[in-house]
């Protein structure tokens, strides 16, 4: 556990960006029940948390990713988080939408991302990987090379780790997960018993239920 993954999870939690409700989950779209609810488009609207996100993400760039020339947003809450790394990095941003455009030339890649481009691939939350994913095959089809993808908070699900590894490329996350629970547990917002059930939701979501208080 890292200080920046510490502070960073501190802040989701202070800012109410990440709720935990072990004992009244969450469904998700994909169907799952889930005893967290995480919304980091909060983060833009607190300076300091902002702060903290771009500071992480430019020092990672600058230590793996040095030849990086393109810092690109995933439509759309990590295209905030992008243009402010890129900036303070003084290289190109662009963004990636969620699908093509319906109208015009069509463009699903915003900016200017050419074959010579180095890209590194920002977004606020990586749940299985498939926005992000889908989001750096259209940059791949540009011709340009996606260096890796950054976000801001994993939930470190099994079906990630094994998308990522079928797409060849690497993710890095300010924090995740096991971070925030160990760190809410700390906190005494969370017992043992709710730690517990919250640990054993992150191994199999699919087959998890909470526990009767």
């Amino acid at each position: 556990m890292t200080d920046i993954a510490r502070l960073i999870a501190k802040d989701l939690l202070e800012i109410n960006a990440v709720t935990l409700s072990p004992n009244q989950p969450f469904t998700w779209a994909s169907g799952i029940k889930a005893p967290i609810y995480t919304d980091n488009r909060r983060t833009i609207a607190f300076p300091a948390v902002r702060s903290h996100i771009a500071d992480g993400l430019a020092t990672y760039i600058k230590a793996h990713f040095p030849d990086a020339t393109v810092i690109a947003g995933v439509a759309t809450a990590g295209i905030p988080h992008a243009a402010i790394v890129a900036d303070r990095l003084g290289l190109a941003m662009g963004y990636v939408r969620s699908k093509p455009k319906d109208h015009g030339t069509g463009k699903q890649v915003e900016g200017q991302i050419t074959m010579a481009d180095k890209v590194v691939l920002i977004d606020d939350l990586i749940s299985t990987g498939g926005s992000v994913l889908g989001a750096a095959k259209a940059v791949q089809a540009t011709g340009a090379t996606i260096l890796g993808v950054l976000g801001i908070f994993s939930y470190e699900l099994p079906d990630s780790t094994v998308n990522f590894e079928a797409a060849g490329l690497s993710l890095h996350t300010l924090t995740n997960y096991s971070t925030l629970v160990e760190l809410a547990n700390e906190n005494h917002d969370i017992d043992e018993t709710e730690l517990a059930s919250l640990k054993k939701w992150r191994q199999d979501p699919w087959q998890w239920a909470p526990t009767a208080k």
